[in-house]
C-alpha cells in the first residue's frame, strides 16, 4: 500500500513485542510462544521501523504484546537506549509502561526495567485460582504473582498495575470478591478488571463451540461487574473507565489517549496506527512485517480513512467508556468534524435519545453512562457507529 503518513511530535507510541512463554487460551492478540523464535531479530526490526515511523518526543510510550518482560533485561535496556537515540523519548515521555507476566518479573528484571526508564509496570495476574490459571493457559502460579508484585515494589516502582479476569466458567460472585479483595490488599496503584470474552479463533472459542466450557450466567457476570466497582471504590481506586480503576493521578495516560480518540503510532507485527484521519495496520505475522521494514519500507498491509460522521461516531463510542464522559463540542473537536450549515449533529441527537432512555446521564454539557447504562456500555456505544 502507499507510504504511511508521518505522525507529529508528541504522538503516543505503542511497541508490540509478540512473544510469550505460552499462548493463553483466551487471547486473540497476535502473540507466539517464544521457544525457537528470533527474539533479537524482532528487536532489530522494531528499531528499523521506529527509524522510519516512530514520532519524535512521544508523550507516552507503551511496551505491550506479548510479554515484553520475557526479554532479557540487557536486551531491553539496549533497545530502549537505541530508541531514545532515535526519538528522544526519555526527555519527553510523561508515562512509559511495560506489560509483564509474573514468571518473567524477578527482582533483577524489575530493577533493570526501571533503570532503563520504564516508569509504570502492568502485571498480568489474571486470576489467583490455580485451576483457572491452568484453564487460561497461564504458566505462573499465584505465589509467582505475589512475588512479581513485591519485586516491582522493592525495585521502587511507584506506578504499579494488576490485570485480572472475571466471569470465568463456574466462577461465583463470592469467588471473584474473595480474589479481588486479596489483590486489593496489595494496594496496587491501578487495576484492570476484564470480563472473559470468547474471541473467535481462540482455544476458548473452540472449547465453547464443542460445549466443553460454558459461558457464565449473565446475572452472575453482572454481579461481578458491580462487585469490582464496589470493592475498588472502597479501596480508594476510582472507576475512570469501564474496566479500569486507579488511585488519583495513577490513571493510564497512554490508554486514555485511545479512549479520547487521539493519534497514536504502533510499531511491530499487528500494530495499528492512527495518524490524522487515517488508520492503518501491520501484518499479524513476523516475516511479512519484518521483511519490508528491514528494507526501509512500510509494512502496513491495510489502511482506511474515515469520513467525518464515522470519526464522530467512534469518538462517542470510545469517549463514553471514560467515567468523565464527553460533551458534544469535545466530540466534534476530537473527531475534527464540524457539521455543514443546517446539517444536524446526529451523534448528539443519539446522545439525547439515550439520555431519554436512561442509559446516559448529563452533568452540564457532558454526557456519561448512567448506572443503568454502565453494564450495557458496548451496546450503547454501538448506537453511535455508522451502519
Amino acid at each position: 500500500m502507499d507510504a504511511v503518513q508521518s505522525a507529529p511530535p508528541g504522538t503516543a507510541l505503542y511497541v508490540h513485542l509478540p512473544f510469550c512463554a505460552a499462548k493463553c487460551t483466551y487471547c486473540d492478540f497476535f502473540s507466539l510462544p517464544a521457544a525457537g523464535q528470533d527474539l533479537d531479530g524482532v528487536l532489530e526490526a522494531l528499531l528499523a521501523e521506529a527509524r522510519m515511523r516512530a514520532p519524535q518526543q512521544p508523550r507516552t510510550v507503551f511496551l505491550g504484546g506479548g510479554t515484553p518482560s520475557l526479554y532479557p533485561a540487557p536486551a531491553i535496556a539496549r533497545w530502549l537506549d537505541a530508541l531514545d537515540d532515535l526519538i528522544g523519548w526519555r526527555e519527553s515521555a510523561t508515562e512509559v509502561t511495560a506489560e509483564c507476566n509474573p514468571e518473567s518479573l524477578d527482582a533483577h528484571k524489575a530493577e533493570a526495567l526501571l533503570e532503563a526508564g520504564i516508569q509504570r509496570l502492568s502485571i498480568g495476574f489474571q486470576t489467583l485460582d490455580p485451576k483457572r490459571l491452568e484453564l487460561f493457559g497461564r504458566v505462573h502460579t499465584p505465589a509467582m504473582s505475589f512475588a512479581a508484585f513485591q519485586n516491582a515494589r522493592s525495585a521502587g516502582c511507584e506506578r504499579l498495575s494488576v490485570d485480572l479476569i472475571y466471569a470465568a466458567p463456574d466462577q461465583s460472585d463470592e469467588d471473584w470478591r474473595r480474589e479481588l479483595e486479596t489483590v486489593l490488599l496489595l494496594a496496587p496503584d491501578h487495576l484492570s478488571a476484564y470480563n472473559l470474552t470468547i474471541e473467535p479463533g481462540t482455544a476458548f472459542a473452540r472449547w465453547h463451540a464443542r460445549g466443553d466450557v460454558q459461558s457464565l450466567e449473565e446475572e452472575v457476570e453482572l454481579a461481578q461487574f458491580h462487585s469490582a466497582r464496589d470493592l475498588c471504590r472502597q479501596a480508594g481506586l476510582h472507576a475512570y473507565e469501564i474496566s479500569n480503576y486507579a488511585r488519583p493521578g495513577q490513571e493510564c495516560r497512554h490508554n486514555i489517549g485511545y479512549w479520547q480518540n487521539a493519534q497514536y503510532v504502533g510499531i511491530g507485527p499487528s500494530a495499528v496506527s492512527k495518524v490524522g484521519n487515517r488508520r492503518f495496520g501491520n501484518p499479524r505475522s513476523i516475516e511479512p512485517w519484518k521483511r519490508p521494514v528491514l528494507r526501509g519500507e512500510s509494512a502496513a498491509e491495510w489502511g482506511e480513512e474515515l469520513d467525518g460522521p464515522a470519526r464522530l461516531g467512534e469518538t462517542w463510542w470510545l469517549g463514553l467508556r471514560l467515567g468523565v464522559g464527553l460533551s458534544a463540542v469535545e466530540a466534534r473537536e476530537r473527531a475534527r468534524w464540524s457539521p455543514l450549515d443546517g446539517e444536524p449533529d446526529r451523534a448528539e441527537a443519539t446522545a439525547e435519545e439515550l439520555l431519554g432512555q436512561g442509559l446516559l446521564e448529563r452533568d452540564g454539557e457532558r454526557f456519561r453512562l448512567s448506572e443503568r447504562g454502565l453494564p450495557l456500555a458496548d451496546g450503547v456505544g454501538r448506537r453511535f457507529l455508522a451502519p
